[in-house]
């Protein structure tokens, strides 16, 4: 049988309601979520996502800022802002939009941002202590694999899971997540030797890896449950009339008929993170509540 397709759109939608009264319910008592995020030069992606921000943070009730600072920024500069964004109470969070300038340190800038304020989750505070399964704000990608998980019904514990790719803020997060509730994980990288041979002893798959469909049908078990995290976009081919289109780490048709679960792209994982960000969001303010932030 064809596999059941897990349709994030539809999760996300009830995160985002449940999200929604949340927020009320902090309004209610007198604290306000705010979410601060910082674009560096200004990049066309970057200013298209930040709307889409603020859209979908103004749907639910969140205080949504966003700060631009010019290309030629220093490392400085961003440190600076960041840390009067740390500083000021009324911030809850913060988003720092990637990719950054390439003379700027991301890593540096990421790990100045407040670990209760972080609300992707991938300052290497909180992703170090994913080592220890006690992250502040978990990596939004992760917890949101981990959700679909459990939306599915899917009891890890004890199950082969193997993740192919091992990126610092997807595929290594996801990996030590799966760990924490007990699974078995394998994690291959671009250097896994008879990478096939691995993935189809898993029973759950994993495609993480940022390669358009190179899982195919020959990487799977049959009834394996496969989850696509990559989002890659093949270019348009005027020669051939094709025009570009998004896809995943995973060829879909094929790898769907042998699969017991499998989760589409687009609709599938990334709904489901951005979803989850917003709920981070809503969680930082939470865990601010009582707790001695900067002065």
């Amino acid at each position: 049988m064809p596999a059941k397709v897990i349709q994030g759109t539809t999760l996300s939608a009830r995160i985002r309601e449940h999200s929604e009264a949340r927020v009320r319910k902090l309004a209610d008592a007198g604290v306000a979520v705010r979410l601060d995020a910082i674009v560096v030069g200004a990049p066309e992606s970057g200013v298209l996502y930040a709307r889409s921000q603020e859209k979908r943070c103004k749907r639910i009730g969140i205080d949504y800022r966003l700060h631009t600072l010019p290309e030629d920024a220093t490392n400085q500069d961003v440190q600076n802002l960041i840390d009067g964004l740390n500083r000021d109470p009324d911030v809850t969070g913060i988003l720092l939009n990637l990719p950054l300038p390439d003379h700027l340190d991301a890593s540096a800038s990421q790990y100045a941002i407040d670990p209760y304020k972080d609300v992707e989750g991938v300052s290497p505070s909180n992703i170090g202590l994913m080592f220890y399964g006690t992250p502040v704000i978990a990596p939004c990608t992760a917890l949101a694999v981990m959700t679909i998980l459990k939306e599915a019904n899917v009891d890890v514990r004890g199950m082969d899971v193997v993740v192919v790719g091992q990126g610092n803020i997807v595929g290594k997060p996801i990996a030590l997540a799966l760990i924490a509730d007990e699974a078995s994980v394998v994690s291959c990288n671009e250097y896994t030797r008879e990478l096939a041979d691995k993935t189809r002893k898993a029973d759950i798959l994993i495609a993480a890896a940022g390669v358009a469909e190179m899982i195919t049908a020959d990487h799977v078990k049959e009834g394996a449950i496969v989850i696509d995290v990559g989002i890659n976009t093949i270019a348009e081919d005027v020669e051939a009339g094709t025009p570009s289109r998004v896809v995943g780490d995973v060829k879909f048709d094929e790898v769907a008929a042998k699969a017991s679960m499998i989760t589409p792209v687009p609709g599938g994982v990334g709904p489901v993170t951005v979803a989850v960000l917003l709920q981070s969001a809503i969680d930082a303010a939470n865990k601010q509540l009582g707790t001695r932030r900067f002065r």
